[in-house]
């Protein structure tokens, strides 16, 4: 596996972004897009804490994607203010996310506003991701097909990232937007073409904004419990069509036979996977 170093820019204009980066499909990390938004400041644990603290939020641990009736469910729901403290508290593997923060407060939308770096920015779609440290988000693309830009507020997260031709190369599983894959600890005799694969790999930090685009798989590691929201783009109706399409695959196809079958489906889908990946090994 080959991974490269993402590009850090500062000052990065909306036409040096178009041709040295959106146009190639290459991510990048922004330092300075959201050095104009309240939040960026206003954001922090005690905040929410005080101000959201008896909000009711959907937990999710390691357990989210284990096959099964459950599958994709949360594990807990418990006040917002109880979640925030285990995090701060120490090494955790829940996640919060699914979760539309600014649906309940929706005077939290003031203080950031609509990036101008590009076109198609979604208005309603803005969401919020919280983890402790340690916790992983595993391997997958972004199901909507959109371009992402992922603002960090609170801790550190480490990313790694392979564009949509390396699916094959780390055996995306059919009729889903995942991989099995733990890139923290990558099992070559397991997935040998894992070798083959080539990508990016970056830290990203408060205030940074990373700029991941359409398709993009991405697994990220929480170092530190924290938290960041993400912008999403589309400026594309083919890609928005492609997006529907895996929308009716994983949530009907997916989640419907995960309910029936659980760990058959779930091998199902691994050795499809797999079989794909020696096919072209050869």
């Amino acid at each position: 596996m080959e991974l490269r170093t993402v590009d850090r820019r500062t000052g990065l204009n909306r036409s040096s972004f178009k041709h040295e980066y959106l146009e190639s499909r290459t991510p990048v990390i922004f330092t300075d897009l959201i050095d104009s938004w309240p939040a960026k400041n206003k954001w922090t644990i005690e905040y929410f804490k005080e101000e959201y603290g008896d909000l009711i939020v959907p937990v999710f641990s390691s357990n989210y994607s284990k096959a099964g009736k459950k599958y994709m469910s949360p594990d807990k729901e418990i006040p917002f203010r109880e979640f925030l403290e285990e995090l701060e508290n120490g090494p955790t593997d829940l996640r919060m996310f699914l979760f539309n923060l600014f649906r309940h407060a929706p005077e939290l939308c003031k203080d950031f506003k609509e990036f101008t770096i590009m076109d198609g920015f979604y208005k309603s779609f803005p969401y919020m991701f919280f983890g402790g440290e340690g916790s992983v988000v595993n391997l997958h693309y972004d199901i909507d097909m959109s371009h992402v830009f992922l603002n960090q507020f609170h801790g550190r997260k480490k990313v790694v990232l392979f564009a949509p031709e390396e699916s094959t190369n780390i055996y995306h599983q059919p009729f889903t937007v995942t991989s099995a894959i733990d890139l923290n600890d990558p099992d070559y005799d397991k997935y040998p073409a894992l070798k083959k694969a080539k990508g990016y790999e970056c830290i990203i930090h408060p205030g940074d904004t990373l700029f991941m685009p359409s398709g993009f798989w991405h697994f990220i590691t929480y170092m530190d419990g924290g938290y960041s929201m993400s912008l999403r783009s589309n400026e594309s109706y083919v890609r928005k069509a492609k997006g529907l399409a895996n929308i009716a695959k994983h949530y009907v196809v997916d989640k419907g036979m995960n309910r029936i079958m659980g760990d058959s489906w779930k091998k199902m889908k691994m050795d499809i996977a797999k079989k794909r990946a020696e096919a072209t090994s050869y």
